[in-house]
């Protein structure tokens, strides 16, 4: 087989006539490229003229100068943001994934007692004006994370472990907050604080077996002293009930021997005043009231004759008290 030879001959005036024109098509369009951009639905576009700050954008469509004349920041002004302390989300998801390992310096704390212990919290924020979060403060995130930890490590130091641990955390978190939220306006770095979490506090993994033994026996304690109190409720009121009834009783019977004792005097008074004007005749109403009040009680009676010396007409009493109906 025969080799052809192919050559391809290049008009330089069709180049001259065509290369301004490709110099000029990809100049345009890279100056269009350059000067479109577009901002979220959640976002502010900052737009800084050689390195000085010329407008904010809203949402949608917006132009530029091109060739880096103009840039722009985008600023997620509408959503909300969070930074972790102790720990970072490896994988978020319905089950969520954390990594501890490399951030242990950020969470270990002294508090007022001088005892250590493990704090891992969240701080939630937005961005409220965006001018201020870009040239208020040079790097305003990382300026927040020294914020917040400084803020943590202040209110931790002032509480004892105890509290830190159990009974103080929301307090713990409200004063971080409140603090945190302090310290963003005198910076003036346009971050408005919503929320700090206290995700989990812990002691240090060398004492937690101890901590673990102390907390039991507090909680034991505690079941203790609410079983004695119960009991208490349960045995004081019922002696003072008793002890009340007692007394009233004794006061009732009180009562009742005095007015008796009373009633009886003013009745034997009376008596002696009956008596002192005719005593024959209030001696005989007395034997006989007396007398009515006696035989009654002494059932079947015999009378026999004091010279009857035969006892026979004795031996069937019995059959006669039993004959009469």
């Amino acid at each position: 087989m025969s080799e052809k030879n192919y050559e391809i001959n290049i008009n330089p005036d069709w180049i001259k006539k065509y290369l301004g024109k490709i110099v000029i098509g990809f100049f345009l369009l890279v100056a269009l490229f350059s000067s479109i951009r577009t901002v979220g639905p959640e976002e502010e576009g900052v737009v800084v003229q050689l390195g000085e700050y010329n407008r904010t954008v809203q949402p949608g469509l917006n132009f530029m100068i091109p060739f880096g004349i103009e840039k722009m920041h985008k600023i997620p002004v509408q959503r909300q943001l969070k930074q972790e302390f102790g720990f970072r989300t490896s994988n978020a998801s319905r089950s969520s994934d954390y990594v501890k390992a490399g951030y242990v310096d950020e969470s270990m704390m002294l508090t007022g007692d001088l005892n250590l212990t493990d704090v891992e919290w969240v701080v939630q924020y937005r961005i409220t004006d965006s001018f201020k979060y870009l040239f208020r403060v040079r790097n305003a995130e990382k300026t927040l994370r020294d914020m917040s930890e400084s803020a943590m490590r202040k209110i931790v130091g002032d509480r004892t472990v105890n509290e830190v641990l159990t009974v103080g955390r929301q307090e713990v978190a409200s004063s971080v907050e409140v603090l945190l939220q302090s310290m963003c306006d005198d910076y003036e770095n346009g971050i408005r604080i919503d929320q700090v979490v206290l995700q989990d506090v812990n002691p240090p993994e060398p004492v937690k077996p101890s901590f673990n033994a102390v907390n039991q026996a507090q909680q034991e304690r505690e079941t203790l002293i609410n079983q004695a109190e119960a009991e208490y409720n349960r045995v004081i009121p019922r002696a003072r009930g008793e002890a009340e009834e007692t007394i009233q009783l004794a006061e009732a019977f009180a009562l009742n021997r005095v007015n008796r004792s009373l009633g009886e005097a003013e009745r034997f008074n009376a008596l002696y005043e009956a008596y002192m004007k005719a005593p024959e005749v209030t001696k005989q109403r007395i034997y006989l009231e007396t007398m009515e009040k006696i035989l009654p009680k002494i059932g079947n009676k015999i009378i026999v004759d004091e010279k009857g010396n035969n006892v026979l007409p004795l031996l069937n009493i019995d059959k006669v008290k039993t004959a009469k109906p």
